[in-house]
């Protein structure tokens, strides 16, 4: 957790760090992101996203080259096996959100009904990025090329925080538990043949991680449950699954632990996928407006839970496999 000291230190190389809600989220000033960054600018980021878990840049001039160049001073560059058309085809570190608009049309569906099918819980879209493999992305840094003049915000939650809200006696308990994630959760078929859901049951991809991961470098426990992937709890019939993951995720995301940022063109968010879930927009699609966003993955460790035991994958992944 970030000290006065540390404060102190962080303005004195030049990086402003400017807290924006009580549990998380940053605003940092004082710093080119394209340009040659010290060390020290370095580690006072590096400081930074670990004590409020998502940092905010605005009035950034980063190019895709740029953009990587940056994110290898903290880190490896996830390279995705597959991506869309909008994604730039000579930077595979970079992934391209719009890509998301075509994958409906892989499969016969509008993007609609593809987001309905998907999305049939008001909890559904809280996520980390890419959470049923083994070994998730450490960070994520997300950069806005075009943004819709209103509309667009995305909301981050500290997970961290979330767990040492708990009540104690709830969480000794859920210290020991664990949860199978898996691609795919909850997705509603369609009648009849489903080209989509043939393509999940052939690439399946799974993993059981601890439901509280220890974080590899604060030390801190963080509840590790989202909306997205989490299958259930093992050990547990399916009927205390559901309910025990609604009270989880409920905490998880209750507005005390969260931030919303309004995006602009050359803003640049920086988050800890192992300690924050974050929820993309769903009140833009019907403006009619462009919203384009680059992000760069950093590669991740393989979660371990309290007892010191690591996640297992179950199907389709293994560490360090993209």
């Amino acid at each position: 957790m970030t000290t006065d000291r540390a404060m102190a230190g962080q303005r004195a190389v030049g990086v402003e760090v400017n807290p924006v809600a009580g549990h998380i989220g940053a605003e940092i000033t004082g710093v080119d992101l394209a340009g040659e960054l010290h060390d020290a600018q370095v580690a006072a980021i590096r400081d930074a996203v670990l004590r409020w878990k998502v940092v905010f840049f605005r009035g950034q001039s980063l190019d895709h080259a740029a953009h990587v160049a940056f994110a290898r001073r903290f880190g490896e560059p996830v390279v995705l096996r597959r991506r869309g058309s909008a994604s730039p085809a000579g930077f595979p570190e970079i992934e391209t959100t719009a890509d998301r608009l075509e994958l409906g049309g892989r499969f016969g569906m509008e993007h609609e009904e593809w987001l309905q099918r998907r999305r049939h819980t008001l909890l559904r879209g809280w996520h980390c990025d890419h959470g049923a493999w083994i070994d998730p992305p450490a960070a994520t840094i997300l950069r806005a090329e075009t943004v819709p003049p209103y509309g667009g915000d995305t909301t981050w939650s500290n997970l961290a925080a979330a767990y040492a809200g708990l009540s104690a006696p709830v969480r000794e308990f859920v210290d020991g538990l664990r949860a199978e994630h898996r691609l795919g959760v909850g997705y509603q078929p369609r009648p009849g043949d489903d080209a989509y859901l043939r393509n999940l049951l052939d690439h399946q991809v799974a993993s059981e991680h601890p439901l509280v991961r220890v974080h590899p470098e604060t030390g801190e426990r963080v509840l590790y449950v989202n909306g997205y992937y989490v299958e259930q709890i093992t050990g547990v019939s399916r009927p205390e699954s559901r309910l025990l993951l609604e009270m989880l995720l409920e905490q998880a995301v209750r507005p005390e632990y969260t931030v919303r940022f309004r995006w602009e063109p050359g803003s640049v968010a920086f988050w800890d996928n192992r300690a924050t879930i974050h929820l993309a927009p769903g009140d833009n699609a019907h403006l009619g407006h462009p919203r384009i966003m680059h992000r760069v993955m950093l590669a991740g460790d393989v979660p371990v839970g309290v007892d010191g035991r690591p996640s297992e994958p179950i199907t389709g992944t293994e560490p360090g496999r993209w």
